[in-house]
């Protein structure tokens, strides 16, 4: 292979520099605005760059208004759990899809990828969750989302590349199929399992439409739908003492809303790496 030249190798660098400003540089500006003061705001006519008087007013306020606290923990228990059900039901239906033996299989997976091309709609989805009973419980914000079509191609087609001789020698050894899918498939599935649970939890950190639409007792709502009111219709926040409703809290709930993606991706990182690859490679 040719040695790459001075010309080409500067103009990746700028390009990579261009692309690392443009994406770091507006969430810069929002960590440094929730650390403004409201003079600083003022000043700057909302977003800050660099906080002249730094203080950690706005995030008091956040924390001492019990709103955000409460969906804070809502959207921690629903991201937990509709993550935790939505792999375990991925994982199942799609080891069952990958097994060819499987009577009415392909049939089942063309249901599946059919929900890929065409949405039933918002009232057909409210009317099944009203007929089910789960309007203004937080099962709505997880059943009707269980599992992703995407997620499920994914896995079966990891699943499907796997050996024929494992399920052949677990067999033999009189492994039935939920043993070969615990004790051999699992274990050889970390990668692409973590990305999917990535996805996941992802999107159930990030829905907010479910709960608008499914939750009426606002204090029932995930932080997603706080920060959606509170940033794009200025519903303002209760400190404690009065009622606060500035730039600067704006964007203490949208970090807040962010951190906790933030510090779960490097520990799936390694994962995410490798459960790619595993899907564009084959030996």
């Amino acid at each position: 292979m040719e040695r790459p030249s001075r010309l080409g190798t500067g103009a990746k660098a700028l390009v990579i520099a261009a692309v690392f400003v443009v994406v770091v540089y507006p969430l810069y500006v929002v960590l440094a605005t929730s650390f403004s003061s409201e003079a600083d705001v003022a000043k700057a006519g909302g977003l800050v760059a660099w906080p002249a008087h730094p203080t950690l007013d706005a995030y008091r306020t956040v924390f001492n208004g019990g709103i955000v606290t409460r969906a804070l923990l809502v959207s921690f228990g629903v991201t937990l759990v509709g993550t935790l059900l939505s792999v375990a039901a991925t994982v199942g239906m799609a080891y069952g899809l990958s097994r060819r033996d499987l009577v009415g299989g392909r049939f089942i997976l063309l249901i599946a990828l059919f929900t890929m091309l065409f949405n039933p709609g918002i009232i057909p989805n409210f009317l099944t969750v009203k007929q089910l009973g789960l309007l203004g419980t937080y099962a709505a914000l997880v059943l009707p989302s269980l599992v992703s079509a995407f997620n499920l191609v994914v896995l079966r087609s990891f699943f499907m590349a796997l050996p024929g001789e494992l399920y052949e020698a677990a067999r033999l050894d009189g492994a039935g199929d939920f043993r070969i899918l615990t004790r051999v498939v699992l274990p050889l599935s970390k990668g692409v399992i973590a990305v999917v649970s990535l996805f996941y939890a992802v999107g159930y950190w990030n829905a907010f439409f479910n709960a608008m639409l499914y939750l009426d007792d606002n204090t029932k709502w995930p932080l997603a739908l706080v920060l959606r009111s509170f940033v794009t219709q200025g519903d303002a926040i209760s400190n404690g003492e009065g009622i606060a409703s500035t730039q600067a809290i704006q964007m203490a709930v949208v970090v807040v809303s962010v951190v906790p993606i933030v510090l779960v991706y490097p520990f799936l990182q390694r994962y995410f790496t490798k459960g790619v690859l595993s899907g564009a490679v084959k030996g």
